[in-house]
């Protein structure tokens, strides 16, 4: 590229941020040979909610191992979901 740079626009959510990068290439808005690694320790991830319909008596289960644990329930889901996809990924 020329070193002219296009001006990034605004977005009003992520979801119309990752349909802009989908389709544009960062190297007409940022110089990358000026970048610099960045930290962001206190960063978390986005998160969105869902809506899953359990039968009563998973549900149960799921609610008395997180009560074992000592944990809250939907941590206890988000926890084992993630166990399951390293799994599969290892496969």
């Amino acid at each position: 590229m020329n070193g002219i740079r296009q001006k990034l626009p605004s977005f009003r959510s992520e979801d119309e941020e990752i349909e802009f990068w989908s389709s544009h290439d960062s190297t007409d808005y940022i110089d990358w040979e000026k970048a610099r690694p960045a930290y962001f320790p206190d960063l978390k991830p986005s998160t969105r909610t869902i809506s899953i319909r359990l039968p009563t008596s998973l549900l149960y289960r799921i609610k008395e191992e997180a009560n074992r644990r000592d944990v809250p329930y939907q941590s206890l889901i988000k926890a084992i979901l993630s166990e399951k996809i390293k799994e599969w990924k290892g496969s």
